[in-house]
């Protein structure tokens, strides 16, 4: 399998691109990925191969899989207008490259897997949500939406498209658990607000399995261009969410596509989330940060801390994935 994977060297990206090594080696299967960067002089590891944006632009090599996973942080910093502007070319720009190599080259891909996040449902609260789910307009619905959106214009080229919309990812090398490690192994970690929204997590190691069963499994699927045929494994077998074929119905083409929700199982509130990230660390858990000095801190941005949303992993329970980390207690402790 020859897999172009933007985002490569990011917190995601590196972990996935490891992994698919290792499991490849294991397996005797031939893989190459390639990482498109903007930066022709980045470093990387010895058996990662590097294209850059320009390159792509005039080439017509030939890739199975494409794993869009480009975009700044949406919580790195408050959204000011310049930074949603920055947000939204951070990840179209990349994904338009990628549709133009699609456009252009003569060998189609046969999936494309785009990044997205669970913010694509709004704020919610604590109602459950599927990917059969609808939405509440926002700010991050409106991002995630744009993204998505441009990404399934693959299948005007006959390429399938996976989305996988991403929860908090869990593993101290990045995401929110890196960000809290300082405050909470200093004693000053606590909960926000009033610690009942829920937090949607995964565990870094879920979310790279998840990405590759989902590669398998859509690859397998590709090879049947027939919808009805689609409907009659998830009749027989459940190996697609009912959304994959309302989805692929719904497509001028009848290329299929599908929406996964990348969170585990067990969803927390963020007080459980406090109490279990300070046992991992034997640190203490006695500080509240009040919801208007959050919205004081971060504006518009606060709502990622203050609102919660209850997504499940639904369309990947139905495909049959195992989570090795169901509970954020094993996610923790699997840290160590």
């Amino acid at each position: 399998m020859n897999i172009l994977i933007s985002g490569g060297s990011g917190f995601l990206g590196s972990a996935f691109s490891r992994e698919l090594m290792a499991q490849s080696r294991a397996q005797n299967k031939d893989v190459t990925i390639t990482w498109l960067t903007r930066d022709s002089g980045q470093s990387h590891p010895d058996d990662i191969n590097m294209m850059t944006y320009d390159e792509l632009a005039m080439s017509d090599m030939s890739f199975d899989v494409i794993l869009n996973l480009a975009g700044a942080g949406i919580a790195d910093s408050r959204w000011s207008d310049e930074r949603k502007e920055q947000l939204m070319a951070s990840r179209i720009k990349p994904t338009q490259s990628i549709l133009d190599f699609i456009a252009r080259t003569s060998t189609k891909p046969k999936l494309l897997v785009s990044g997205s996040a669970i913010g694509w449902y709004g704020t919610q609260g604590d109602k459950p949500l599927t990917e059969n789910s609808d939405y509440e307009t926002d700010f991050a619905h409106t991002l995630c939406d744009e993204w998505e959106q441009l990404a399934l214009k693959a299948t005007d080229h006959d390429v399938p498209v996976a989305i996988v919309r991403t929860g908090i990812v869990i593993h101290p090398e990045g995401g929110m658990v890196a960000k809290l490690l300082l405050p909470f192994k200093f004693g000053v970690g606590g909960q926000l607000g009033n610690g009942q929204q829920i937090m949607s997590w995964i565990s870094r190691e879920d979310w790279v399995n998840a990405v590759i069963f989902i590669i398998e499994q859509q690859l397998k699927l590709t090879k049947e261009s027939d919808v009805n045929h689609i409907e009659s494994l998830a009749q027989d077998n459940a190996l697609v969410s009912d959304s994959t074929i309302k989805t692929a119905r719904g497509t001028a083409n009848d290329t299929h596509t599908v929406v996964y929700n990348l969170t585990a199982p067990n969803p927390v509130t963020n007080h459980t989330f406090t109490k279990a990230l300070g046992s991992w660390l034997h640190r203490p858990t006695f500080f509240t940060l009040p919801e208007f000095l959050l919205k004081l801190m971060f504006g518009e941005m606060s709502t990622l801390l203050i609102d919660g949303q209850k997504v499940l992993p639904q369309a990947l329970l139905d495909a049959g994935y195992s989570f090795k980390h169901s509970t954020l207690q094993q996610a923790l402790e699997n840290q160590k």
